[in-house]
């Protein structure tokens, strides 16, 4: 049975930045968060703790903030780790995915054997905001025949509504923002 870890405290140790990247957005920044070894302690043991227990296969890590905790989170569950990159980044034959942004639209890949069919995967990103990259990982997930265990932030952004991307996916966040 997987068991959850009160993070709220560590809100503290988590910079706010306004007008970062433009004006009007108060940017939340993970890194005074991270360099606290107590505080990325406590985040990782509080992934290690929800996932514990859902036989997780794979661990994948979202180009670049991904990258920080899936490694980490895959040591404590006993499962490999596999970086989902941006284009032209792997150096094998790829999966690719290109879902929409604000502005334009962006790509993700991932080797074609980076999954069997049947593995139980948990995709890490730093931050759910619109759901969007989460979303086309997921899809490239699912490509590959993986099986999705769930999707893990460190940060949520309530009031944007991203979970909402996927209603069939078991979405945990360690801290959560409603403005």
């Amino acid at each position: 049975m997987s068991h959850t870890i009160n993070c709220e405290p560590l809100k503290e140790l988590i910079r706010t930045v306004p007008d970062f990247p433009k004006p009007g957005i108060l940017f939340y920044d993970i890194t005074t968060l991270l360099k606290d070894k107590a505080g990325f302690a406590q985040m990782i043991d509080a992934f290690a703790a929800y996932y514990i227990d859902k036989q997780v296969d794979l661990v994948l890590g979202i180009e670049a903030r991904g990258f920080i905790f899936g490694p980490a989170m895959a040591y404590r569950l006993n499962a490999g780790f596999v970086p989902v990159r941006k284009p032209k980044k792997l150096p094998a034959p790829t999966a690719k995915v290109t879902y929409d942004l604000e502005y334009g639209s962006d790509s993700l890949e991932i080797h074609l054997d980076a999954i069997q069919p049947g593995q139980r995967v948990v995709i890490v990103d730093d931050l759910l905001a619109t759901g969007g990259t989460m979303q086309a990982t997921v899809q490239l997930v699912k490509q590959l025949g993986g099986e999705i265990a769930g999707v893990a932030f460190a940060v949520e952004l309530d009031f944007l509504k991203g979970r909402s991307k996927f209603p069939e996916v078991d979405v945990y966040s360690l801290l959560h923002y409603n403005e």
